[in-house]
């Protein structure tokens, strides 16, 4: 049997746990396909379960919910033929089976999406979770000309990635950007950002358009800063907070308000193509803010953790 490098967690804990090390490589199954994992995204949901806060993970565990690579073995010649360039993410990834922390990921067929792009895998590798979570929140919001757009939770990966499409999709639009640091302005600023609030957002401030990621934490907060036909995206939960405590739609909507959201486990392959499509026309900066190596997983949860972190976070192998 041929063997894998891959990073296993053998028990949950804090990044030490994550262990390179050599593995069987997979074997394809029926209506499963073989990617050679060429990169991957460092999300915070891996960081969740790397700490055994996903009640359904058992471990020994290969993480990775998202990965970008070129099909090596399949059972799909026709959509998914070898060589073709793949992204895979979210599912049932690095949870019920093992993920992209490895050399080789066996996924379903189902899960994998072929995709055309001119892009470097470490641009690629950014693009996954966290570019088709803020692409499909911001088309959900319904940028017009001259909105004023609000995204809480500027500096995390699908925050900066949000930052650069919105000005894409829609150049007159005026975003603002909110942090908890205010020494990360200027990098705020550098990416696109018009405007940045890094204390509480005043009473007074109105937006049309509010990319809420901290989530149900604040969304009912977010609620209360929108103009008259506003939308609020609440999607993500930064904040700790899953659900939303004593919410009553009567009380806590506003008039002529709007609340939606946008789940990034149902992927439209045409959408994530749109994407690419965008990326390319609009010459759109999606290069990573660090790119780590395999055996360097470990280093990348750690500086996820510390919050020192602006930017998306990629493994190249």
């Amino acid at each position: 049997m041929t063997n894998m490098h891959a990073v296993v967690v053998q028990q949950p804990g804090d990044p030490s746990v994550l262990t390179y090390t050599e593995v069987p490589r997979p074997t394809v199954k029926p209506g499963w396909s073989l990617v050679q994992v060429k990169g991957f995204g460092i999300n915070h949901s891996e960081v969740f379960t790397r700490q055994g806060l996903s009640p359904s993970v058992q471990f020994p565990r290969i993480l990775g919910i998202e990965a970008v690579g070129v099909i090596v073995e399949t059972t799909d010649s026709n959509r998914l033929p070898v060589d073709q360039t793949v992204m895979s993410f979210m599912g049932e990834m690095g949870r019920d089976y093992d993920g992209s922390y490895a050399e080789y990921v066996l996924l379903p067929n189902e899960q994998l999406h072929p995709v055309t792009t001119v892009l470097s895998w470490a641009e690629l590798a950014a693009i996954p979770e966290t570019g088709y979570t803020a692409f499909g929140a911001l088309t959900g919001l319904r940028l017009q000309a001259n909105d004023q757009l609000l995204i809480r939770g500027g500096t995390s990966g699908v925050g900066v990635m949000a930052t650069k499409l919105a000005h894409a999709l829609e150049p007159s639009v005026r975003v603002t950007s909110t942090t908890r640091r205010a020494e990360k302005t200027a990098q705020l600023k550098a990416i696109g950002a018009d405007d940045v609030i890094s204390g509480e957002l005043s009473k007074t401030a109105r937006f049309d358009k509010i990319l809420d990621l901290i989530g149900p934490k604040t969304a009912k907060d977010s609620l209360q800063h929108l103009n008259i036909g506003g939308i609020v995206s609440s999607t993500g939960q930064l904040g700790g907070q899953w659900t939303f405590d004593d919410f009553e739609p009567i009380m806590d909507i506003p008039n002529n308000r709007y609340l939606t959201s946008f789940y990034s486990g149902d992927v439209d392959t045409d959408l994530l193509q749109d994407l690419l499509a965008l990326i390319e026309a609009k010459h759109v900066d999606v290069k990573p803010a660090r790119v780590f190596k395999l055996d360097e997983v470990a280093q990348a949860h750690e500086l996820l953790e510390s919050h020192h972190s602006f930017g998306k976070l990629v493994v190249v192998i």
